[in-house]
């Protein structure tokens, strides 16, 4: 993320500021941000556990953000994890953070007094991707960060796809009927074989030796490790399969991989190329891209959000 300076904002936009707020498993991640979409502070802290906790923590944020700001905030954008109703502002689901249909929206207005729209990290992330990083020209994006979980974000005609928060899901696409027992009950989802927490494992659990990140898997296969190339072969073609149903199904223009495991670069893109095109035949091929904006998609996204809002509304 970039910080402007004050003086290098020189637009009437400067003077619309918001908060922006990524609230993560484990840290969380703010920014203020002005009406030209350019970041003027940014601050990092841990992420606390349970709604009530969450709340005290977005307040306390955006006090900070205050005392770097030199107008009013008009609004705060709140992207998190799990399941959210971007509409009414309630947060659906979040096992780590624990809770269930929590109105964070309604919540967190009342208690820091500005306005606060809702929404959900993933989704916010495709925004920024779309707007400011890697599928800036694109109509038709798909962004999928690959980490602990995947999910993705998708935007057709430049609308980002909520399905009433439950879009995006597709890290519980099953890819291999009856394998591993996922977190969300089911067996042989797509995160259970292609999410980088579970190359790790597999690894592990097929040669004994443990590996803590799937980037590890990477570098053993780039020296030949077998075990590690049919790992990756494995966490590959089922990525690949959820994706040739995404292009089936969505078409979309280009494909923004983010996450962790994006880290690993060609030697993920370049066999997810080559097998996704392999399973394609009339279908649209999409552009399979790295993220331009790491791990601050999300936050800037909160910030886009934000900013539409406070647009559509004047």
């Amino acid at each position: 993320m970039t910080v402007a300076s004050p003086a290098s904002v020189t637009t009437v936009n400067a003077g619309l500021l918001v908060a922006a707020v990524d609230v993560g498993g484990t840290f969380t991640k703010a920014a203020l941000i002005d009406g030209d979409r350019k970041v003027r502070h940014t601050l990092r802290c841990p992420t606390p556990y349970g709604a009530d906790a969450v709340v005290d923590m977005v307040a306390d944020v955006l006090s900070e953000l205050r005392t770097h700001a030199a107008a009013p905030l008009a609004a705060a954008g709140v992207v998190v994890p799990g399941l959210v109703d971007e509409a009414t502002g309630i947060a659906r689901l979040s096992v780590n953070l624990g809770w269930r249909d929590a109105d964070l929206a309604d919540r967190m207005t009342k208690r820091t007094g500005t306005v606060t729209y809702l929404g959900h990290d993933v989704r916010a992330g495709a925004l920024a991707e779309s707007e400011l990083g890697a599928a800036k020209g694109f109509h038709e994006v798909a962004f999928i960060p690959i980490g602990t979980g995947i999910a993705a974000g998708f935007i057709s005609g430049g609308r980002v796809l909520t399905g009433d928060g439950y879009a995006g899901e597709v890290g519980h696409v099953i890819v291999e009927p009856g394998g591993e027992l996922c977190t969300c009950g089911n067996h042989g989802c797509l995160e259970t074989v292609s999410s980088a927490r579970w190359l790790a494992r597999r690894y592990s659990a097929l040669t004994g030796d443990k590996v803590t990140t799937a980037l590890e898997v990477r570098d053993r296969l780039v020296a030949g490790d077998p075990a590690a190339a049919a790992v990756w072969a494995d966490g590959v073609n089922a990525f690949a399969s959820v994706l040739a149903m995404i292009a089936n199904t969505l078409a979309p223009e280009v494909v923004v991989i983010g996450g962790g495991l994006s880290g690993a670069g060609a030697d993920l893109l370049d066999p997810l190329r080559t097998r996704l095109a392999g399973l394609l035949t009339f279908q649209r091929m999409p552009k399979l891209v790295k993220a331009s904006l790491g791990d601050q998609a999300a936050c800037l996204g909160a910030g886009l959000l934000a900013l539409q809002k406070v647009r559509g509304a004047a």
